[in-house]
């Protein structure tokens, strides 16, 4: 069976998106600890698959010896990194506006000297 050039065209980009990914992401685990740069979670040889490296600046061939364009991040930090990126695209703005609109404002222990009384 032969595969259609659309067929051959994805494989290729594939294959070419494995190759880079296995040269900085294993750069990346020498350089930094394993633990996600966001949520703190820490990563063994057991689940170091869950471990990402994120581009900062979003351009996946952008990738300097000393690391400083990379951060790990755990599968789910790392897809929110991706999502806040997009929705800065689309929508504009930047995240330090927003992020005062996210902040909790009630404090469940506000008045816990005087509940103790």
């Amino acid at each position: 069976m032969t595969q259609s050039k659309t067929e051959k065209l994805i494989a290729e980009a594939r294959r070419y998106k494995e190759e880079r990914e296995q040269g900085y992401r294993e750069r990346a685990l020498k350089l930094f600890p394993w633990i996600c740069g966001r949520c703190a979670r820490e990563f063994n040889h057991k689940n170091l698959s869950e471990l990402t490296v994120h581009h900062k600046d979003h351009n996946h061939d952008n990738n300097p010896l000393d690391g400083s364009n990379w951060e790990l991040l755990c599968l789910y930090c790392h897809d929110n990194e991706h999502q806040r990126y997009e929705h800065q695209i689309r929508y504009g703005g930047n995240d330090s506006a927003n992020k005062s609109d996210n902040e909790a404002t009630f404090n469940p222990f506000a008045n816990l000297k005087d509940m103790m009384k």
